[in-house]
């Protein structure tokens, strides 16, 4: 059996405002093909890489409000990786910094379950370690 002990939340000025339930990550990383007069595909360009994601957290708390007000003034936010210690959950890395939100979608109230948020976002910069 699988031993779940980490799980990707949202940081906001260093403290965790929500943990995420589905993440949807998108890497595009263009390269422009080179050719010369001699031979097809000699070498390539490569052009800056864009990341962007869709995340869901449920809509129960003022996470929903904080990520909205964001979007509205454009503020940044990290996405990082926490570790269940004992009853309690500990950041362990920061994997996306300087994310901002793009789009948000909140979701129908549903009966059962808990209602979701969906925010498009993109990062600015990836895999820091800290």
């Amino acid at each position: 059996m699988s031993d779940w002990n980490t799980r990707l939340e949202v940081k906001l000025a260093g403290r965790t405002i929500s943990p995420i339930t589905n993440f949807s990550p998108s890497f595009n990383v263009p390269h422009t093909v080179i050719h010369s007069l001699e031979a097809d595909g000699v070498g390539y360009v490569r052009q800056p890489f864009t990341f962007t994601f869709t995340l869901t957290i449920p809509a129960i708390a003022s996470a929903v409000a904080d990520l909205t007000e964001l979007a509205v003034n454009g503020g940044e936010f990290a996405i990082a990786v926490a570790e269940k210690k004992g009853n309690d959950w500990a950041f362990s890395s920061l994997k996306f910094s300087r994310c901002v939100v793009s789009a948000a979608q909140p979701s129908n109230i549903t009966v059962d379950g808990v209602p979701q948020a969906t925010f498009t976002c993109m990062a600015l910069n990836v895999g820091v370690e800290d």
